[in-house]
């Protein structure tokens, strides 16, 4: 079993305050498991259009050896990014978030990662010139479950996904390993949603959801179940919007008596 040490790396950045808009910074690789590693700082922030985005610090993760790596590799990494505060702990500007990486998605993290004006106001974060960076790489196992490769909490969803809807991809057009697991995982995602009461999903929700579904049936999938409840939901959102102009007619109705009372 990994050591949790062995998932974590410390990267000390001397004399930071020297490096100006514009500047990237570069960490040693460093190795997490079988893979390598590296962190990518900008001072202020990355640059889009030929300018700085916003008033953050910028802070990345990627994988170095991306382009000796065989065609089509990809792993799935839950990412962890600290900016340590080196007087109070408590201070420390923490993100994570889960990513793919593969040939087209080297580099993932956070553009935003703290604002650079209170970055230098606060205490803690620069000290004696240094900048103290710690990042933590947790590998998520991939699971083979019915010809698809899934994440290990994903299993038990897609074991249900087969056994009420056992042909659902059945008709499944011949695609890469990469392009079936894509699918699947956007099948699992359409599924949370229609599961969601009609009031919890906005107008936005059922439309992306929609799009996504069309997109989807035309790899083959075969999702009768999913349209017939994305419609039901999509009904009782039309009736409780009905049924709120109707409210609002009311009321403009009253506004429209009391003005004319008042006139």
């Amino acid at each position: 079993m990994e050591n949790q040490a062995d998932k974590k790396f410390t990267w000390v950045i001397n004399n930071f305050s020297s490096f100006g808009r514009g500047s990237e910074i570069y960490s040693d690789i460093f190795v997490v498991g079988p893979w390598q590693w590296r962190l990518i700082v900008y001072p202020k922030g990355t640059y889009k259009y030929g300018r700085p985005y916003g008033d953050y610090l910028s802070l990345y993760i990627c994988v170095p050896d991306s382009e000796s790596l065989p065609s089509g590799w990809r792993r799935r990494a839950k990412i962890s990014l600290t900016i340590a505060n080196q007087i109070t702990e408590e201070l420390s500007k923490m993100r994570e978030a889960e990513y793919w990486f593969n040939q087209n998605n080297t580099t993932c993290g956070f553009e935003s990662m703290i604002n650079y004006y209170k970055f230098d106001l606060i205490d803690g974060f620069i000290v004696n010139g240094q900048v103290k960076i710690v990042a933590e790489v947790d590998m998520l196992e991939l699971i083979d479950n019915n010809g698809f490769h899934v994440l290990a909490s994903e299993v038990e969803s897609v074991n249900s996904l087969f056994s009420k809807y056992p042909g659902f991809a059945s008709k499944l057009c011949p695609q890469s390993t990469h392009q079936r697991e894509t699918y699947v995982n956007v099948v699992l995602s359409l599924t949370e949603i229609v599961c969601k009461a009609p009031e919890e999903l906005s107008n936005g929700d059922l439309a992306e959801a929609y799009s996504v579904l069309r997109f989807v049936k035309k790899a083959g999938f075969k999702l009768d179940w999913l349209e017939k409840k994305l419609k039901e939901n999509g009904m009782t959102r039309l009736h409780g919007i009905k049924e709120e102009l109707k409210d609002l007619k009311v009321k403009c109705a009253d506004m429209d008596a009391l003005l004319e009372f008042l006139q």
